[in-house]
This record gives C-alpha cells, structure tokens and sequence, in this order.
C-alpha cells in the first residue's frame, strides 16, 4: 500500500468537492438510475432543443448534489446541438451570497453575455446606456473614464461594477439605488445586443442559451414585508429574469422550489423545476441500498485510478465495512462524500486508512451539522426520519437549504417517480436528534445501525 507522502497528497487532492468535473471528465459516473432516472440532458437540454420559443428553466439541489458538473454536461450537449452557450457561475466574480438582489443577476448576465460575444455583436446599444447612466455612477468608479470606450473597456467596466457590488458591501446599497430604476432600458439595450449577435453568430450556432449556475447559494433573508428574499428575485422580478431574448437556465435554491409559491413558480416559468436528488444510499425503510452504494464507490474508485490505475478503494481502508459505513453516512451528497474522504486521509499517514481516521471524519463533521441546527429543529427532524416527509413551512425549507434534511427519489413498481426526504445521516448520531426521537413515543420505529456510528 502507498507509504510516500507525495502521493498521498495527489490522492487527498483528487478528492476537491469544490471542483466541478468538466464535461467529458474521467471521473465522472452517471447516477441516473439511483437518481429517479433524471437526465437534464432530456428533462431541460430538450425542452430548449423541441422548444419554437424561447425558453426559462429553473434547476434546482442540494448544494454539493452536483449541479455545476451537471450543468457543464448540458453545456457541452447543447454546444453539440448547435447551441452557443454561455454558462457561469455567479458567485465567482459577481454576486455575493450572502446578500444578492435581482439587479446584480441582471448586471453579471451583461457583463457575461458581453464578454462571450465580443467578436459577434455591436455593442453601441450598451454603450449608450452606460453613457446614459454614467452621472449616476461616476462618484462610485472614480478609476474609470468612458473616453475612447472600445469593448474590452465595456467588459471592464461592467465587471468593475459587479465585482463592486460583490465585495464592497458600502457600495453595494449605493449602486443597486442608483441602477434599480433603469433595469428595463438595460434589458431593451441587452436584447437589442443579443439579438445582433444571434445573427452573427457562426454558422454551426442556432441558438443562443445562457446557464446562471451558482445563484441556489443566494442565502435566505427575510425582508421588511415578510417574504423572502428568494421570492423577491426568481417571483416578484421573473419577468425581468425571462425578459432576455434567448434561452435561459437560473440554478434556484432548493427551498424556494418546496415553498408555498411552487405553483406560482410553474405557471411563471412554464414548467416545474428539474431537481437534482441524491444518490439513493439507503431505503425509505432505512435499508442500506446496495445499487446506490456501488454508485459512490465506483464514484471514489474514478478519482482513485486516475492517480494509479492499480489502486482500489475497497483496499484503500483498514477494514471493508468502512468503506459501506463512509458511503452511507454521506447520505449520496457528493460533496460530503468527498469532504468525508479527505478529512480521512487528513488523519492518515500511510495508507491503508484506520477506523480511527474514519471515525475522526464522521465526528468532525458531525459537529458541524449539531452546530447548524437550532434548538427548536431537532424535533423536525425526528419527525421527518419518521415519516419522510417534509412540512411544507419556513422551518423545514431551512433544513433544506442547509442540507440537514436531503431529497431522494426512486421509480416503484408501477414505474412512478416516488420523491421522499430523510435527514443527513451523520445527524443520526446527535445526542439531541436521538433525544427528540426517543420523545416521538414511536415505538414501530427504531434507529437505523448507522445513527450510532
């Protein structure tokens, strides 16, 4: 087994939950059938490629699920379909999380859509509005001239602006004032730009499609009038969102798709949001799921072979049930999975991994999700392991949002896509969730093995 340090660290890095796999990666597994058999490529990809109109979906999941690596398969389908993509992640250069308004999305589709077609499109129409708004803003860019404003100096500019608005929280409040009055002459100038390069584009292109990843990281804020903040932008501003002339994909936050506004959001936008589950680990009876569990190994054993093809994750750990016990407490969430996984070689020194680095993973990250949950929440989340099902309030899309209760779906019998909820695994073993489950008096329920790992 591998004793020198320097391959450790290749085999601790092939494991970044952070990095999206690219399309076409060697890494990546195809989880549909241990995912209720949904494929975006059919589920959002066609709906664009059937579609005489242009079209506005919404994809949703668990943050970590996958998405991005998701997304970036679809961009590379739709690129082979005659598609011009423009795929980016929001929260990269553009938006901050933790305080986002529809503005700053409108704002960061220009700066990307301008920058993806430079070379195919006029840009005078958003020239002219910067100029128009420029004694708006100028107090705010002191740095910046629009003398001589070629179209490098445009994509600066607009990205001078989203970066302000995402890291410089003085004058975030400033320049959404400023701008929030004229988001409609922005989307007439935007349009009037994407339309000249729709018609310029290459030949090989048809269509023109922008994918938003990223934007389900907006954190939930209640605002003044009590609605949130994830109502604020993908409602109360949808029309502005599908107001852009060309196809269009927004990743929203899983919470805001099991509100009481899910209905609102389908008529809105034409059809329901594509969720992305888990990978189905265990049973709604809390059976281990073998199917699901070889999914994630051959998932680790991908990342593990493209360091040495000789090397197997079942001998990778001191003992072969801790390999089943770390696929199981990650619950099928990719991300924890690979998080799992480097906290465990973290605490190793030569390979095989001990039990003991393991278990030191599982506790670590344990205590994370103890310190996520409040109080008053412990008993929510009895009551979903029970049932699972979810109550559809603010309380439990919360839990949602921070992926202490995740989503699952499998096809039954009759071929029908059943959708059902547990918590994360790694809550199992909480002294306060096994308190607020022992007080349900359900005496036909009992923990599964693994909430005592």
């Amino acid at each position: 087994m591998v004793q020198d340090f320097a391959t450790l660290k290749k085999i601790y890095n092939v494991f970044d939950p952070f990095r999206p796999l690219p399309a076409g990666d060697p890494a990546y597994v195809d989880c549909q059938e241990v995912r209720g058999d949904g494929d975006i490529l059919v589920e959002v990809g066609r709906e664009i490629l059937l579609s005489d109109r242009k079209t506005c979906q919404l994809y949703a999941g668990h943050r970590g699920a996958g998405k991005s690596t998701e997304l970036l398969r679809l961009q590379k389908y739709l690129n082979e379909q005659g598609c011009f993509v423009v795929y980016f992640a929001a929260d990269e250069q553009d938006i901050e999380p933790e305080d986002a308004q529809y503005t700053d999305i409108l704002l960061a589709c220009t700066r990307r859509l301008l920058e993806a077609l430079k070379d195919n499109a006029n840009s005078e129409p958003l020239v002219s509005w910067l100029k128009s708004r420029w004694h708006d803003l100028k107090d705010l860019l002191p740095d910046v001239s629009l003398e001589g404003l070629e179209v490098e100096k445009e994509i600066s500019l607009f990205a001078k602006i989203t970066a302000k608005l995402r890291t410089e929280p003085s004058l975030r409040h400033k320049i959404r004032e400023r701008l929030n009055p004229h988001t409609q002459t922005l989307i007439l100038a935007l349009n009037q730009f994407i339309e000249d390069a729709k018609k310029r584009l290459p030949s090989e292109y048809s269509q023109l499609v922008v994918i938003a990843d990223n934007l389900d990281r907006i954190v939930p804020i209640t605002q003044e009038d009590g609605r949130s903040n994830h109502e604020h932008i993908f409602l109360d501003r949808s029309e502005q969102l599908k107001a852009l002339n060309c196809h269009l994909i927004y990743t929203v936050p899983i919470s805001l798709v099991f509100s009481n506004r899910a209905t609102d959001l389908r008529d809105i936008y034409g059809s329901d949001a594509q969720v992305l589950p888990m990978i189905m680990v265990q049973t709604p009876e809390n059976k281990s799921y073998q199917r699901g569990i070889n999914k994630v190994q051959e998932l680790l054993q991908k990342r593990v072979s493209q360091i040495d093809p000789n090397l197997s994750i079942t001998n990778m750990f001191q003992q072969p049930e801790a390999l089943q016990q770390l696929c199981l407490m990650s619950g099928g969430h990719v991300r924890n999975l690979l998080l799992l996984m480097k906290e465990a070689i973290k605490y190793t020194n030569n390979l095989p991994i001990t039990t003991r680095a393991l278990q030191r993973s599982i506790s670590e990250t344990r205590i994370t999700y103890r310190n996520t949950v409040y109080a008053d929440e412990w008993q929510a989340l009895a009551k979903v392991y029970h049932s699972k099902q979810i109550v559809n309030d603010e309380q439990h899309r919360n839990l949602l949002f921070n992926r202490c209760i995740l989503e699952y779906r499998h096809r039954d019998k009759e071929e029908q896509i059943q959708c059902w909820y547990d918590i994360h695994p790694l809550i199992k073993g909480i002294k306060e969730f096994q308190d607020a489950f022992a007080n349900l008096n359900l005496n036909e329920t009992q923990l599964d093995e693994t909430g005592t790992n």
